[in-house]
C-alpha cells in the first residue's frame, strides 16, 4: 500500500478521529501521483509512523478520506464488520427495513449511503474511493441482507468533484417503478429510480411524526410537500384537512395514490411554485392551523449561503402569512453550509417580516438513522424549527 505522509502537527486531528485530510496537509509525493483516483493509501506520520488507512484522489478537495485507525486491513471482512454494525444500530433503532442503512462517515464508510426499501437497496457512492470498493461493500450487503434488488443511485453532483460519471445502474435485479415506503404506520410510495436523492427523506421521520401528533381535528398546509410524506401522515392522525403544495405534478400524484392506499379523504393537492402558490394563498385571505415549509438545500456551496438563507427568510414570511393565531408554523434547512444559528436568524427575521410574533416550541434535526459524526459538524445538516405564532 502506498504511503501517504503528513506534514508535522497535522496527525492529531487524525489521531483524534478527524475523518478528512486536505493537500494542503499532505507531503507530496511521485508515488501519490501515480495512484489511481480512490485507491488505498497507508497515512503516516511525518517521519513514517503509522496511523491508519484511507482512500486518496488527488482530484478531490478532500483528498484522502480516513478508513479506519491502526492497523486494518480494508478487504470483505472489514466492510461487512462495519455494515453489521450499522444494521445493529437501525435495528435497534428504528426496528423495520425501512431506513437510511449507511451514512457515510458516521457508519465508518465515508462516501457511502445506503438506503433500504424492505428487501430493495438504493446506493449512492459519493467518492473515487467507495467506486473502487463498490465490488466489496456490494457483496457484504449481498451476503448480509439478500436484497432482491440494488439500484445504484450515482448520479449526484458531488461524483463530478471526484472525477466521476454521473449514472443510475439497477446493479442486481429488477426495480420496480414504484417502491412502498413503510413509516409511522402510513404507506408511501417513492420513485428510487427517477425521484429526488434516492426516491425519499428517512430523515424527517421523527418531524412528520411530531407534527402528526399535533394535527387532529386541525387543518393542515404541506408546503415542497414532494409525495405526501408529512401532509399523508397528519391525515392519518386525523388532520381535518391537507392540502399539499408542490411544484412535481410526479411527486403529488405519488402522494395522491398513497392516500388511497391509506383510505384518506380530505386531501387537496396544488401544483405549482412554493412562492407563487403561498402568495395566492394569502391573497385569497387562507390560513391554517398548521404550515410546514420544508424546501430543498437553497445553499449548495458557500458562496451561496447569502442568497441561500435570504430563500429560507422569504420561505418564512410567506408561510407564517398563512397560520391562523395561535398556529404552529414548522420550517426546515437540509443545507449542511447554513448553520443552525443563521437558520433561526432567517427564520426569525421572516416571521418579523410578515408582521408576526412567534415562540420557538422545539428545535429538531434528523432522525436517528442518520447519525452525525462528532467531528464533522457540518454532517448535523437537517435542522428544523417549529413556533407557535400569535
Amino acid at each position: 500500500m502506498i504511503p501517504l505522509r503528513l506534514k508535522k502537527g497535522r496527525e492529531e486531528a487524525i489521531r483524534g478521529g478527524y475523518p478528512w485530510i486536505y493537500a494542503g496537509d499532505i507531503i507530496e509525493s511521485s508515488e501519490l501521483l501515480l495512484l489511481p483516483p480512490g485507491g488505498l493509501v497507508a497515512i503516516e506520520t511525518h517521519r513514517g509512523e503509522a496511523i491508519g488507512t484511507g482512500y486518496y484522489n488527488a482530484r478531490s478537495q478532500i483528498a484522502c478520506r480516513v478508513l479506519a485507525l491502526g492497523q486494518e486491513k480494508i478487504d470483505l471482512a472489514f466492510l461487512t464488520s462495519r455494515i453489521e454494525k450499522a444494521l445493529a444500530q437501525r435495528q435497534r433503532l428504528i426496528g423495520a427495513p425501512y431506513c437510511r442503512l449507511i451514512h457515510s462517515e458516521a457508519d465508518g464508510l465515508p462516501g457511502l449511503l445506503v438506503d433500504r426499501f424492505g428487501d430493495i437497496l438504493v446506493a449512492q457512492a459519493g467518492t473515487a474511493g467507495m467506486e473502487q470498493l463498490q465490488p466489496l461493500w456490494m457483496r457484504a450487503l449481498e451476503d448480509l441482507l439478500h436484497p432482491q434488488a440494488i439500484l445504484l443511485r450515482n448520479d449526484t453532483t458531488a461524483r463530478k468533484l471526484e472525477g466521476l460519471k454521473q449514472e443510475v445502474i439497477a446493479a442486481r435485479g429488477n426495480i420496480p417503478s414504484l417502491v412502498e415506503v413503510q413509516e409511522n404506520g402510513c404507506i408511501y410510495l417513492a420513485d428510487v429510480m427517477h425521484g429526488q436523492k434516492t426516491g425519499w427523506f428517512y430523515d424527517q421521520r421523527d418531524n412528520r411524526r411530531m407534527i402528526a401528533e399535533l394535527a387532529k381535528g386541525k387543518t393542515v398546509l404541506d408546503v415542497y410537500a414532494h409525495s405526501g410524506g408529512f401532509g399523508l401522515l397528519a391525515a392519518k392522525y386525523g388532520a381535518a384537512q391537507v392540502a399539499l403544495a408542490d411544484s412535481s405534478r410526479l411527486a403529488l400524484d405519488l402522494a395522491a395514490q398513497a392516500a388511497v392506499r391509506n383510505h384518506l379523504a380530505s386531501l387537496h393537492y396544488m401544483q405549482g411554485d412554493a412562492f407563487e402558490t403561498m402568495e395566492r394563498l394569502a391573497g385569497e385571505k387562507q390560513q391554517f392551523d398548521i404550515v410546514l415549509a420544508d424546501p430543498p438545500a437553497f445553499v449548495k456551496s458557500r458562496k451561496d449561503i447569502a442568497a441561500g438563507l435570504k430563500g429560507y427568510e422569504k420561505v418564512t414570511r410567506l408561510a407564517a402569512a398563512l397560520v391562523l393565531p395561535g398556529g404552529l408554523l414548522f420550517v426546515a434547512s437540509c443545507s449542511h453550509y447554513a448553520s443552525r444559528s443563521s437558520f433561526d436568524k432567517a427564520v426569525q427575521d421572516g416571521i418579523a417580516k410578515a408582521g408576526r410574533e412567534g415562540a420557538i416550541l422545539k428545535r429538531t434535526g434528523a432522525a436517528p438513522d442518520h447519525p452525525c459524526h462528532p467531528r464533522l459538524p457540518q454532517s448535523e445538516y437537517l435542522k428544523g424549527i417549529l413556533l407557535r405564532l400569535v
